[in-house]
């Protein structure tokens, strides 16, 4: 076994030690919430279905982005035959995976996200009435009214996000009008690589085009806030903001250093193609929501420890020893050393991705899943056996990523290795009876735009 299995915090910058083989990932009765597996995942509306994977063998699936520019071409024509004229564009935003600061954003702490390749697409016409339609290539339903029904209590399933943010753009006085949008996505839906906050910035930067803006870093920012109130308001996923951040702004080869704090930003160079290495993501198809109550939970963890510490945000503690010691909670206590060393884990991996030392970089990847695992007992069992089985195959570091409870899990993994690891985690998936895994593999990617 990887050392992921039995490692000891030595302090703030506690990294893994190596014990002897043997341990587990999770002992019993320790650190993971079970995830719900799925034997089929069906996506909401709007998002590419993942397809189903033959029983019989070990399957390796791969999760292929598409070509952008075909994937626009086929979209601004399915939209024209559904409404008789060309759309004024089409519009994408990416899916991402955070490669280390989980669960710090809502704590005004440092993440480190980077956009994938797989991205939603929306192709977006002006219409002469009020009324608003969205339309999807994965399914025949078509939600339409007028835009007072997509907002607080009103819109439901994906209409909630994509409604949702023409909803948020009105009260923020843009002249929304009416519309028709037609999506289609190749993020993975209930993968932990925000499939919601990909399709929420793609009709908000299609609403400032129609409407003459001009997309630049002020404008991105401000369409941020926007599609955040659209997922907390109306669709009522709670988010800290990280998700439509980078989708907003990502850029390729690039990672973005994110302070939730002041939203300061800056682009971090993130090439691991360039040092022989992969950023594989596996889909461990296990059932992942933000609105299933364990996040709001931790957040509320968190809360009622700034209240104990005095302060508004835990990254604000500036004596983290004294600060744990007088939090009588174990389990608060627990929730805020996370936030402590994981904002620490952040500084650490800037640091060590201007060095260039990814050896070290995937170590602080993997003390950041024994943390997520252990003190915020975000993760599971399927969670857990990616990690470990990476790690026993060759890759650098691994670790959950997103909100966690299913969801994904990333490996930074040498390239002559990266086949092995897909065919070992299939392969455990095969053994366990779980349902196949499916695996992308993620080069640092643009950020959201006009196609067409």
């Amino acid at each position: 076994m990887h050392p992921v299995s039995q490692v000891r915090r030595t302090g703030p910058s506690a990294v893994a030690a190596r014990p002897r083989p043997g341990g587990r990932v999770l002992p019993p009765g320790q650190g993971a919430s079970r995830c719900a597996r799925r034997t089929t995942r069906p996506p909401p509306v709007g998002h590419a279905a993942v397809p189903e994977v033959p029983s019989t063998v070990t399957p390796v699936e791969n999760l292929d982005p598409g070509q952008p520019d075909a994937i626009a071409d086929r979209l601004a024509a399915e939209f024209t035959d559904l409404h008789g004229r060309a759309p004024l564009g089409v519009f994408t935003a990416p899916g991402r995976v955070n490669l280390i600061g989980e669960h710090v954003d809502y704590n005004g702490g440092l993440c480190l996200p980077m956009a994938l390749p797989h991205a939603t697409y929306a192709a977006v016409g002006r219409r002469e009435d009020d009324t608003v339609t969205l339309r999807s290539k994965q399914s025949a339903d078509t939600f339409a009214g007028p835009l007072e029904s997509f907002g607080p209590g009103r819109a439901t399933g994906w209409a909630a996000y994509a409604g949702g943010v023409l909803w948020s753009l009105a009260q923020d006085g843009w002249d929304v009008g009416g519309l028709d949008v037609v999506v289609d996505s190749r993020v993975p839906v209930g993968a932990g690589l925000s499939s919601s906050a990909a399709l929420e910035c793609a009709v908000a930067i299609a609403v400032a085009e129609a409407a003459g803006s001009t997309l630049d870093d002020d404008l991105r920012g401000r369409l941020v806030k926007a599609c955040m109130r659209a997922e907390q308001d109306v669709a009522g996923a709670p988010t800290g903001g990280m998700d439509q951040t980078i989708a907003l702004f990502g850029r390729a080869a690039s990672a973005l250093l994110l302070d939730c704090r002041d939203w300061s930003s800056r682009q971090v160079t993130w090439d691991p193609a360039s040092a022989g290495l992969t950023l594989l993501v596996v889909d461990t198809r296990a059932s992942h929501s933000l609105t299933d109550g364990g996040y709001e939970a931790r957040r509320r963890d968190c809360e009622t420890a700034s209240g104990i510490l005095g302060v508004a945000l835990l990254r604000d503690v500036t004596d983290q020893a004294a600060a744990l010691e007088s939090l009588e909670d174990e389990q608060v206590r627990r929730r805020t050393r996370h936030v402590f060393t994981e904002i620490d884990r952040v500084e650490e991996a800037v640091d060590l991705l201007g060095a260039g030392d990814f050896e070290a970089l995937g170590r602080a990847f993997t003390a950041s899943h024994v943390s997520l695992r252990d003190d915020y007992e975000v993760s599971c069992d399927e969670l857990d056996a990616v990690v470990e089985v990476a790690l026993e195959h060759g890759a650098l570091g691994a670790r959950m990523t997103g909100g966690g409870f299913g969801g994904s899990a990333i490996a930074l993994v040498p390239d002559e290795r990266v086949d092995e690891v897909r065919a070992a985690v299939a392969a455990t998936y095969d053994g366990r009876g779980w349902d196949a895994p499916a695996f992308l593999t993620a080069p640092p990617s643009p950020g959201a735009r006009r196609l067409r």
